[in-house]
């Protein structure tokens, strides 16, 4: 399935998207793709639901992030070799972790704001991972058992507040608008192997990033496995699981950033595109 929420921001609907690309209204039998409804028996209802039965959704109405209430927005960072070899930094021997604050989260397609004064707010394609069981001390066999499905995430980074301005990682990383989440949620029973998956980023049309999942250093039961020894993992929470080589600040001979009126595009097979205009923030 793929599941979205749509609507107003803040005011979001649960929908579906069915086999030929309509938007299905979910609001009838789910209050938001989020919680419960990322359980195994929630998403087992929702899968018993004939799509066409569903009330067609009209128009062309914004998309939402498509997962609600999240708790938790967890990122990896360092976790594809050649990125880590363009930002100068040697491969992690265990996971980088690092926050988005929840404030950050905002639909594929909103606007990017560049923070006041910031020089150097980059871009980065990253395969999200939804969890839909709670767990502690999940074991690395078990740990797919955990995933609800996967999602496009662009983790926007300010290179100056995170590198520059002391401190941890988490402070460039959050900044409002700077987790686009979506367009939709995937279930893992539709992706074969989330871990063979080709992901890119465009800014104007040019295609900066071209990577694939195969090239994680961690792939996803390690992060769930490790994520879960040092936190409770709850339905709805979202992991970011890093970025392939190709984003601003690794651009030689002079690094890249964004600036207000810029259009990036991205997309990882099989999840979706997303499409944001950089614009200044207020």
């Amino acid at each position: 399935m793929k599941l979205l929420r749509y609507g107003p921001k803040g005011q979001e609907k649960p929908g579906l998207l069915d086999d030929q690309g309509q938007l299905r209204d979910l609001s009838g039998h789910v209050q938001d793709i989020a919680g419960a409804t990322l359980e195994a028996a929630g998403l087992a209802k929702l899968a018993q639901l004939d799509a066409k039965s569903l009330p067609a959704v009209p128009g062309n109405p914004r998309i939402g992030p498509c997962v609600g209430q999240v708790g938790k927005f967890i990122c990896i960072g360092l976790n594809y070799a050649d990125h880590a070899a363009e930002s100068g930094m040697a491969v992690p021997s265990e996971p980088v972790i690092f926050n988005k604050w929840t404030s950050a989260i905002c639909g594929p397609n909103d606007d990017v704001q560049i923070p006041s004064d910031s020089k150097k707010t980059d871009w980065e394609v990253e395969l999200g991972v939804v969890i839909g069981k709670a767990g502690r001390y999940i074991s690395e066999a078990n740990a797919m058992e955990h995933v609800a499905g996967y999602c496009v995430i662009n983790d926007v980074s300010e290179r100056e507040w995170q590198l520059e301005r002391g401190g941890t990682w988490d402070k460039g990383k959050g900044f409002d608008t700077f987790g686009p989440i979506g367009p939709w949620l995937v279930t893992r029973d539709e992706i074969a192997d989330p871990h063979e998956l080709d992901l890119w980023l465009e800014v104007d049309g040019h295609r900066y990033q071209n990577g694939n999942t195969r090239t994680l250093v961690f792939q996803i039961p390690a992060l769930i496995a490790y994520l879960s020894r040092c936190m409770s993992l709850q339905p709805g929470d979202v992991i970011s699981t890093g970025t392939p080589p190709g984003v601003g600040l690794g651009i030689k001979p002079e690094p890249v950033f964004l600036r207000p009126g810029q259009q990036m595009r991205l997309g990882i097979s099989g999840l979706g595109e997303q499409r944001q205009r950089t614009v200044q923030a207020d």
